[in-house]
């Protein structure tokens, strides 16, 4: 069975001030034995009044600690401010369960058997105990607060004040005083030093690191100097006297917490560190490798040797990937809602700012792979044409035969048109070719015969294999025809066409057959053929 128990008893529970005559009105007499140790302890708290913890009380599910000790806090200082009420009119009064605390008629507390089993003491002991540390709280109270108290603080407050302003102003000349004589006796040792390390040691960066140091010696004991006369100034008055004994904890509050954080993620920096010297020495033994392939110390069977740069950032690339994603869990905060907030953002920001980034260095390793150009090479993109001087992950940089630097992005070159000159160049030769319109009346045997003789005497075009011309149209006024030579080198193919057409010409103009180009305008006296008798006139030569 359940003892009931009765509704005023439920209320000096609940922290209701409950007197003496109002227990004997109710018509009954309380159970023989009732406290707080009926349900299980859920936490104890302190009570204080102006800061100075008095004493201890615990609670129940129903009615915690904290809560408890907020409503007697509530009305002790209610108490306290009440000037009606005498100290030495808080007295304890005895019941069968419980002890009550009363100012007069009010109501302070009750203490039970459980607050009397937290201190091992008897419940008796421990309210009487606990009315005189009341009793002692309330004179204090009263006593900190009375004008005459108050107006001797202000005047401490107030010397307080001027010892530190003269402190300060003290400190300020006297640091200026110190810079200004370490100037002039070091100025000297300074310069020598600069002298003898031929400026290795320059006088001006060591000056200013002096002054540094001074300046936070300075700035160090100005904080000191606040910090004390803060808490002289602060403990002097009863409404701040709180907050200056928890000072030096609020100054060190932070210090202590991140000292704290980092012992406790002290195994997870170790491991950080291990990871990044092994990821370390790993890149460095992969960039070793690809290395020596760049510089032909190694030799990869079907990896080309320019491969070597891109597949080592690519590979590079992906191993500080792989250590990103081992070492985020150890991360000091990658728990923190804050911190993969901050990632997401970030990440959203690279995703919508990075298009055309990705797309260029795509690009440029595509074409790398591809082998699309390489460095030196003369290519065409569109209507850019120049040689390749520098390769770059996002762009490439290409000089013209006019000595102009064009930059162009990778993604445009990869869905341009690109001509590379260089690729046959070497190995099968390079085509350079011209045309020339030639009239009917002129043997086609004498006009390939001079076209060919015009690129023999072309230097830097190649005899072998031999120059060919071909026949490209029977115009309305002249034959189009084309000459086709080779050549190995395909930075010289504005001066080779310039020698080329200069022998054209001259050899044309030596054996008097006009060029039509541009066609002319009008039909001539005489029919433009050539006799049988002109087929092969010099240089040509007729069948054996």
């Amino acid at each position: 069975m359940i003892p009931k128990v009765p509704f005023f008893l439920c209320l000096a529970l609940l922290g209701f001030p409950i007197s003496a005559h109002s227990v004997s009105s109710a018509g009954s007499s309380p159970p023989a034995s009732f406290d707080l140790d009926a349900g299980p302890v859920q936490s104890i708290a302190t009570v204080s009044l102006d800061g100075e913890i008095l004493f201890r009380v615990h609670g129940v599910t129903a009615y915690p600690a904290d809560r408890r000790a907020q409503n007697i806090m509530a009305r002790m200082s209610a108490i306290a401010a009440d000037p009606l009420v005498q100290p030495h009119a808080i007295h304890v009064e005895e019941a069968e369960d419980r002890s009550t605390i009363l100012a007069g008629d009010r109501f302070v507390m009750s203490v039970f058997d459980g607050d009397a089993k937290l201190e091992g003491v008897s419940r008796q002991i421990l309210a009487e105990s606990i009315r005189a540390r009341v009793a002692e709280a309330v004179v204090s109270y009263r006593h900190e607060r009375s004008s005459r108290v108050l107006l001797i603080d202000t005047a401490y407050a107030g010397a307080a004040t001027i010892v530190m302003v003269l402190l300060v102003v003290f400190l300020r000349r006297g640091f200026r005083w110190i810079i200004a004589t370490a100037d002039r006796r070091f100025k000297s040792r300074i310069e020598g030093l600069e002298a003898q390390s031929f400026q290795i040691v320059q006088a001006t960066r060591l000056r200013t690191a002096l002054h540094r140091l001074l300046d936070a010696l300075r700035i160090g004991t100005l904080i000191v100097i606040g910090y004390i006369y803060l808490e002289i100034v602060l403990g002097l008055y009863p409404w701040t006297k709180p907050l200056a004994r928890h000072l030096f904890a609020v100054v060190l509050e932070p210090l202590r917490t991140m000292g704290s954080a980092l012992l406790d993620t002290l195994p997870n920096l170790v491991f950080l560190a291990i990871l990044i010297a092994v990821i370390r020495y790993a890149l460095k033994a992969v960039r070793l490798f690809f290395t020596g392939i760049d510089q032909g110390t190694l030799t990869w069977s079907g990896f080309e040797r320019e491969w070597a740069m891109p597949t080592y950032r690519i590979v590079r690339l992906l191993v500080i990937a792989f250590g990103l994603v081992v070492a985020y869990p150890y991360i000091p905060g990658s728990q923190s809602e804050a911190f993969k907030g901050i990632s997401i953002f970030l990440g959203v920001i690279f995703s919508l700012g990075s298009s055309s980034f990705i797309s260029n260095m795509i690009a440029g390793y595509t074409m790398t792979y591809r082998r699309a150009y390489r460095l030196g090479d003369r290519i065409r993109v569109d209507d850019v044409e120049g040689d390749v001087v520098e390769m770059r992950l996002m762009v490439t940089h290409i000089r013209t035969p006019k000595n102009e630097e064009v930059i162009m992005p990778n993604s445009l070159i990869l869905n341009s048109h690109v001509v590379n000159y260089n690729t046959l160049a070497k190995s099968r030769g390079l085509i350079l070719h011209t045309t020339v319109g030639i009239g009917y009346e002129v043997a086609w045997r004498q006009v390939e015969a001079m076209l060919r003789i015009a690129a023999e005497r072309t230097a830097g075009l190649l005899k072998e294999p031999p120059p060919f011309v071909l026949h490209k149209g029977l115009g309305d006024f002249a034959v189009t025809y084309e000459l086709n030579a080779y050549c190995d080198n395909p930075q010289a193919m504005p001066e080779l066409y310039t020698a080329l057409h200069q022998n054209i010409l001259d050899l044309f103009n030596e054996h008097g057959v006009q060029i039509m180009t541009p066609a002319y305008e009008g039909d001539p006296d005489s029919p433009k053929v050539v006799p049988k008798d002109r087929w092969f006139d010099a240089p040509a030569k007729g069948p054996a």
